[in-house]
Formats: structure tokens, sequence, C-alpha cells
């Protein structure tokens, strides 16, 4: 809405994937791109230093409120209109989970437009039941009712609607880097994976990149952040991208993540394989991995904890080529998260749960 109105700047409350009292402010441009982390940097300092207030302009001038009554038409309009009209979602059974969030309303009624039976979940926002025991972090109750309605698919948003997570016909839970694969198969069949790149995060299985490879299409990986994803696609020229997490950018329509526009995309791939996303997702083969979160007080750097950086170097080396270590802190929480891939699951389970004693001795209260 802020770029297809010209306005400055758009404003939104969001706690994303977190409970309600995480709410937080995310801002994009006049373009509709996240700020830089320069720009959001310099709005900080503003008001932590509170040297906005004397800047300001007096009541007299701040303008006026104007509401935009037809906003959620306007996104389903768009959203459709990424579809092509001789494409139809007739016969497709859809359960949907809502998150209570901001999907509730608009994500039904597009998929029920072209076609799909849609059966909704936890579509009764409150203000204070977003992302509690539902959405794209808490399948069960999705997985649940696709095998119980025997549905073709099942998809999940989170709060703020720009993650997806998938389940398949068995009930089974497709990883957001499964589906980026899925998706880059098809776009890369359909000649719409311009530059053929695919840009994701250091937290991507490994299995993603390989499938890439063998698919023939180059990977590139960023920092985690969809922000950075989205720089990476900028510079390099790619027009998919995203995060195991289920953030997805199609850069083609889009310049930002979108949950319902990458549900959109992966039934598109669905319908042209005519083929149940478990099969669809057997492109990619999942390497164990073990990620588990530690409560910290204090976020310093890692590379200036002895401790810690001598144990990862440690199982680093331990496992070789034949599987990885990523220890970050979270971004919206005070957490450090502790990410193994190994070649089996008892490996991979043994080193993660080595370095979290480390970060937990060294960084917990």
């Amino acid at each position: 809405m802020t770029s297809s109105i010209r306005a400055d700047a758009g404003i939104v409350i969001s706690a994303s994937h977190n409970p309600f009292y995480d709410n937080g402010i995310k801002l994009f441009n006049g373009n509709g791109y996240k700020l830089s982390d320069e720009e959001e940097r310099k709005i900080e300092q503003l008001v932590l230093n509170q040297t906005i207030g004397p800047t300001s302009k007096s009541v007299r001038d701040t303008g006026r409120v104007y509401k935009i009554d037809d906003a959620v038409m306007a996104y389903g309009n768009f959203l459709k209109q990424t579809v092509s009209e001789s494409f139809c979602f007739e016969g497709i059974k859809i359960v949907m989970d809502c998150s209570n969030g901001a999907t509730f309303e608009v994500a039904p009624a597009i998929f029920t437009q072209l076609g799909a039976k849609v059966t909704t979940l936890f579509d009764t926002p409150d203000g204070k039941n977003i992302n509690d025991n539902c959405g794209s972090q808490h399948p069960d109750n999705l997985v649940k009712r696709v095998v119980k309605n025997g549905a073709h698919i099942g998809l999940a948003f989170d709060g703020d609607g720009d993650r997806l997570m998938a389940v398949d016909e068995k009930g089974t839970v497709a990883t957001g880097d499964q589906i980026l694969a899925v998706c880059a198969k098809f776009m890369k069949q359909k000649g719409l994976l311009k530059s053929n790149q695919v840009v994701s995060t250091v937290m991507s299985n490994i299995g993603l990149g390989q499938a890439l490879k063998k698919m023939g299409i180059k990977h590139m990986t960023t920092a985690v952040g969809d922000r950075y994803v989205m720089e990476k696609m900028v510079s390099s020229g790619a027009v998919l991208g995203g995060e195991d997490s289920g953030h997805m950018i199609f850069l083609n329509h889009h310049t930002t993540g979108d949950g319902i526009l990458s549900a959109l995309r992966l039934i598109e791939a669905m319908r042209e394989e005519s083929k149940p996303l478990s099969e669809l997702c057997k492109i990619m083969t999942i390497f164990p991995q073990i990620l588990i979160n530690v409560d910290v007080s204090r976020k310093p750097d890692l590379d200036n904890i002895p401790d810690i950086k001598d144990a990862i170097t440690s199982v680093e080396t331990a496992l070789g080529e034949k599987g990885r270590v990523v220890v970050r802190y979270s971004g919206t929480e005070p957490i450090c998260r502790i990410m193994v891939e190994g070649p089996t699951i008892e490996e991979t389970r043994k080193y993660c749960r080595q370095l979290v004693e480390i970060v937990r001795k060294n960084l917990s209260d």
C-alpha cells in the first residue's frame, strides 16, 4: 500500500511470529522496501536521544489523517493478479491456519475466490491471541486437521503474514527450504528464474544447496534476516530468495516477504507438476539438524568469548565437510540460537548439546 499510494513511508505494528507483548515497529520506505540497518540505527538514536520533539512541526502544521477503506480489497486484488487467468485452484482442498493475525480475512477470501475449498483455523483475532499456540511456529493443530479432512495441503502463516509453513497431504511439515527448492524448480522450468540464482541465509539446510546444484541453479547465502536476503537479491539480480523459517521473497512480484504470495506460488507448482506436495518435496534431502535456543542475559560479541569460539571450532573440525555449525543471537528475543547439522542425528544432537552447555555457562545468569 505504501508504494501504490506513493506514501513517504509505511509503518507496521508487529511482533512477527512472537506473542503480542513483543510488538515493535517495522518500517518501509516509499518504494516498499525495508530500511537498511544504518537508516534504522539513525531513527533509533533520534528516539533514544529524545531529539525528535524539538524538531517536530507545531501542532497547527502536523497534517491530517486519511483512512484507506479499500486497503484489504486492493491488497487481495494485487495478489490475485499474480496468478495467471488460465490457472484455477478448483478442486484443491486447503486447511489454513491464519494465526489469529494479519491474514485472517484476506487469505481465506483469496483462495476461495480462486476456486479452492478452504477450511480456516485461528481466524478470530482479539489482539492478544495472535501466534498463541497457532500459526507457522505451532503446526500441530494444522497437521491433525489436514489428515482428518483429507486435504491436499495445509498452509500456516505467522502473525504479520510474511511467513509460510506448509503441511503435505500426509501430515508432514515442509520446511521453508523445501518450499524454496520446489518453487525454484517451477520457476526455472517456466523461464521465470531470472539470473538462474536463489538466495538464502546461512541457516538453510545443507540439502538446499545440494538440490539447487543438481538443478543447475546458483546458490548464494547471506546473514540471517530477510532484509539481507533482499539486499543480495537486488545486488545480484536474483528474483527468488528466502529463509528456512518460511520467509520467501518473489522479487518479480513483491518487495518483501509475503506468506500468501508464497502459498499461491507453491500451489501453482503443485498444479503444474500434477504431483502432491509430498512428492515435490523429495527434490531436496534434509540433513539432520538440531536447533536449540538458550536464554541469555546479555549479547556480547561471540568471537570475543574464547570458550565459545574454541568450542565452535572444535565441533566444526570434527564435522568437516559432513556438517556445519551456526551460533547466533536472535534479533527479536534475548536468546542465542545454536544450530548444528551433521551426517547422523546422534552426532548432530551430541555436538549441539556440547555447544549449548558452553553458551549457557558463559551467557546465562
